[in-house]
C-alpha cells in the first residue's frame, strides 16, 4: 500500500471516530441530562450552554463526565475497533471454488459511512429525547402575545400605600407541594415539609386545589433563572431564535422588560439579593443589577464578612444553615437605614441531586432528599418566626416561593405517581391585600409578580403586569382565560418584541 492511500485510510478512520464520539456524546448527554434534570425543554439546556458553568455543584460535573463521558469513550472505542481495525486474515464467505466476498473488516469507505449514519442516528435520538424539534418549531411559529397582552410595568398606573411597605422574598430551591402528604393534596405518604404546609394554611396560598396548592410550571420558567426572571419579571426567559442576539451576562441582561426591583427602585426602595453560591451563576448578578439591586451578598462576601471561613466551600458555596445567619445579620442591620427596603435570598441544600444534608438535617425517611426537604421546611420556618419578632415586621410583607419543581427526576420517578400534577409552592405572609379567591386557581410563577405588590399594599389598575396578574383581584390569569395549554404554546413562540424590546434596549 502507498503512502498516499495509507494516510487516507488513517484519516478516514480518524474523522470517523470524532463523527461517531460526537455523536455519542449528544445521546448519552441527552440521556445523563433527562435522567437528572427531567423534562425541561431545550431552552433551559441552551441557557446553560451559552451563560457557562462557572459556579455549579462540583457532583454535577463529575456524575456528568462518569454517566456521559465516560459511557461516550468506551461506545467510541467499541465503534472504532469494529468500524476501522484491520485485519491480516479479514473473514470471507466463499461464494463458490473461485470467489469470495470479505465480511470483515469493513472497507474504510463503508466504515466511515456508517461511522455517519452512527452519528446521524444518536444525535436525532438525543435532538428527540431534549425536544429540540419542538424548540426549532417553536421557533419557526410567531406570536403578539407580548405586542397585544403583555402589560409594561413602567407603564402601568400603581398605586403604592402612603406608607411603603418593606418586603421580603424567599425562593425555595425545587420547593413543590409534592411532599405533602396525599391527605394534603401532595404525592407522599406522609407530610415531609408540614412547618411549609402549616405557613401556607395559616396564611395565603394560591392554590390548584381546595387545600394548600401551588402554580404550575410554564416554559422558560422551568429552572432557576428563568423562575427569578418570571417571579420578578412576569416574562419567561427565552433564548433568541438568532443566538448572535443573546446578551445574557454580557452588556445587558432583558434591560428592556422591567420587574419589581425597577418599580421598587423608583419608589426609594434599599434593595438586597443574597444567595449561598456564587451570585454570578447563571448571571443572576447581571440580571438583578440591571434591574435596580443595591447590594448582592453571596458565598464571597460572606467570607469576607466572616459568616464563614475564609475557605469555606460546601455543595454550592454554603448550606441554608449559614444563609439564614448571614441574612438575620444584613436585615437586621438595613431595616435601621430609613428606606423601605426589599430582601431577596435564594435557598440552595434542596437543590438536586439528592439534596445537601447538613447537621440539621434528621433521618426520618428513608430518601435522604425528603431528609432535606423537611430540614428545610424547619429552616424555613424558624426564620420566618424569627422574622415576626423584629420591630420592621409590622411593616413588612413576606412571600415564599419554590423557584420552579426540582429537577431530581430520579427521585420523582422513584416517589411519585406519573399521573400525579405536580405544582410549585408559594406562601404569601402579613399581606395587606384580600384575595377574592385562593383555591382551583390555574397560574404560573408570571403571577407572583403583580400579586407580591398586591400583598404589599399596591392597587394597580388593570390587575395585570408583564404576563402576570394579580391573585388577589377578581381578575382571572391569562392561563385561566386562554386554557394552560394555549398560554404555554403561545409564550412557547417566537417574539420579534421580546427580542427588540426586551433584549436589546
Amino acid at each position: 500500500m502507498n503512502k498516499e492511500k495509507k494516510n487516507k485510510k488513517t484519516a478516514l478512520a480518524v474523522i470517523g471516530c470524532i463523527v461517531t464520539f460526537i455523536g455519542a456524546v449528544c445521546f448519552f448527554a441527552a440521556d445523563w441530562y433527562i435522567k437528572t434534570y427531567g423534562d425541561l425543554g431545550f431552552d433551559s439546556i441552551l441557557y446553560t450552554l451559552f451563560n457557562g458553568l462557572g459556579g455549579v455543584q462540583g457532583g454535577l460535573i463529575a456524575d456528568f463526565a462518569l454517566k456521559a463521558l465516560l459511557p461516550a469513550a468506551v461506545f467510541t472505542a467499541l465503534a472504532g475497533t469494529l468500524l476501522f481495525i484491520s485485519l491480516k486474515r479479514p473473514l470471507k464467505i466463499k461464494l463458490n471454488k473461485e470467489k469470495s466476498i470479505k465480511v470483515f473488516p469493513f472497507n474504510r469507505i463503508v466504515a466511515f459511512v456508517l461511522s455517519v449514519a452512527v452519528f446521524i442516528s444518536m444525535t436525532f435520538v438525543a435532538a428527540d429525547k431534549v425536544r429540540l424539534f419542538d424548540y426549532l418549531i417553536s421557533t419557526t411559529q410567531k406570536t403578539e402575545i407580548y405586542d397585544t397582552v403583555y402589560v409594561d410595568p413602567l407603564k402601568a398606573e400603581i398605586e403604592f400605600p402612603k406608607t411603603k411597605r418593606n418586603l421580603i422574598y424567599i425562593f425555595l430551591e425545587s420547593m413543590e407541594t409534592t411532599y405533602f402528604g396525599t391527605e394534603q393534596g401532595g404525592a407522599l405518604p406522609y407530610n415531609a415539609i408540614p412547618e411549609l404546609y402549616t405557613l401556607a394554611k395559616d396564611n395565603v396560598n394560591f392554590s390548584h386545589n381546595s387545600d394548600v396548592g401551588g402554580f404550575l410550571s410554564a416554559n422558560g420558567t422551568s429552572w432557576t433563572m428563568g423562575a427569578l426572571v418570571a417571579q420578578s419579571s412576569g416574562i419567561p426567559l427565552k433564548i433568541p431564535s438568532n443566538f448572535a442576539d443573546n446578551t445574557y451576562g454580557k452588556e445587558r441582561f432583558l434591560k428592556g422588560a422591567a420587574g419589581i426591583t425597577n418599580l421598587l427602585k423608583r419608589e426609594g426602595y434599599y434593595q438586597v439579593l443574597m444567595f449561598g453560591s456564587d451570585a454570578a451563576f447563571a448571571n443572576r448578578d447581571r440580571y438583578y443589577l440591571d434591574h435596580g439591586i443595591d447590594e448582592i451578598y453571596d458565598l464571597y462576601t460572606a467570607r469576607r464578612d466572616g459568616i464563614i471561613p475564609k475557605d469555606y466551600a460546601v455543595w454550592w458555596g454554603m448550606e441554608d444553615k449559614h444563609l439564614f445567619t448571614y441574612a438575620k445579620s444584613v436585615l437586621s442591620e438595613i431595616s435601621k437605614g430609613d428606606k423601605p427596603f426589599a430582601f431577596t435570598t435564594l435557598t440552595v441544600d434542596t437543590h438536586h441531586i439528592d439534596g445537601y444534608k447538613c447537621e440539621y438535617c434528621g433521618s426520618d425517611y428513608e430518601e435522604q432528599y425528603e431528609n432535606v426537604m423537611s430540614c428545610s421546611s424547619r429552616q424555613v420556618y424558624e426564620f420566618v418566626e424569627w422574622i415576626k419578632k423584629q420591630p420592621f415586621y409590622e411593616n413588612t410583607t413576606v412571600v415564599i416561593a419554590g423557584d420552579h419543581l426540582t429537577m431530581d427526576s430520579g427521585y420523582i420517578n422513584r416517589n411519585v405517581d406519573t399521573s400525579y400534577k405536580r405544582h410549585v409552592y408559594n406562601c404569601f405572609i402579613n399581606s395587606q391585600a384580600t384575595a377574592s379567591s385562593t383555591k382551583n386557581r390555574v397560574f404560573t410563577a408570571m403571577d407572583m409578580f403583580p400579586s407580591t405588590l398586591a400583598a404589599m399594599g399596591c392597587e394597580i389598575k388593570g390587575e395585570r403586569l408583564g404576563l402576570g396578574t394579580n391573585l388577589f383581584s377578581n381578575v382571572k390569569t391569562l392561563p385561566e382565560e386562554m386554557g394552560y395549554d394555549e398560554f404555554n404554546k403561545e409564550i412557547s413562540k417566537n417574539s420579534p418584541h421580546y427580542t427588540v424590546e426586551f433584549m436589546m434596549k
